[in-house]
């Protein structure tokens, strides 16, 4: 029955990769001049690259950090630099394929539980960050005010990492398969996104 259950699951992840990892193709640059507060918020969640890796970054947190707080602060203060730096012209190579390794890397650690020093997790989610961050600040980089959709997108980012945390917490006293199907199902849709780009 579990076996079923997965294989549907992996199914169903595997025909979205094409439309959830169209996230960052500048496909609506045209559009960009109008974007603002409420599309800031709502592009976390409709990049599924981003959503899974916000997710997983409070998820894994919830399973093994003393300090719950730290990476997830780090991973929104990161994307925030980098969005600026996107912003501001600033080109970082194979943005992309880092996006599609951190969701690889985070679900992984969530399967394993995985924990690292403080600093280390922080500076882990932080690099990751970044490059999602640069990704967004491109994306913004036509647009006429920028503060309301920044503001807009760490919101939502906040709001990903508490959800994942209240996953990783009702996690941590249920089932001990939960975490490593919930970081096993995230690393595959990582594995999957950098499949489609070789």
């Amino acid at each position: 029955m579990f076996h079923r259950i997965f294989r549907s699951a992996i199914a169903a992840l595997a025909c979205c990769v094409p439309l959830w990892a169209a996230a960052h193709t500048g496909a609506d640059a045209g559009s960009q001049h109008a974007i603002g507060f409420l599309d800031g918020l709502l592009h976390p969640l409709t990049g599924a690259d981003h959503l899974a890796a916000m997710l997983a970054v409070g998820l894994w947190s919830a399973l093994t950090a003393r300090r719950l707080w730290l990476a997830p602060l780090a991973f929104a203060g990161m994307l925030l630099v980098g969005a600026l730096a996107g912003l501001a012209g600033l080109g970082i190579p194979a943005v992309e394929p880092v996006i599609a390794a951190s969701v690889l890397v985070l679900g992984l650690l969530v399967a394993s539980r995985t924990a690292l020093p403080a600093i280390g997790a922080a500076a882990l989610v932080g690099g990751f960050a970044l490059f999602h961050g640069v990704a967004h600040g491109a994306e913004l980089g036509t647009a006429g005010v920028v503060w309301w959709p920044l503001a807009g997108m760490l919101l939502a980012t906040a709001g990903l990492h508490l959800a994942g945390l209240a996953f990783g917490l009702a996690l941590r006293r249920g089932n001990p398969w939960g975490p490593r199907v919930a970081g096993g199902l995230v690393g595959l849709f990582g594995a999957a996104l950098l499949l489609r780009m070789v």
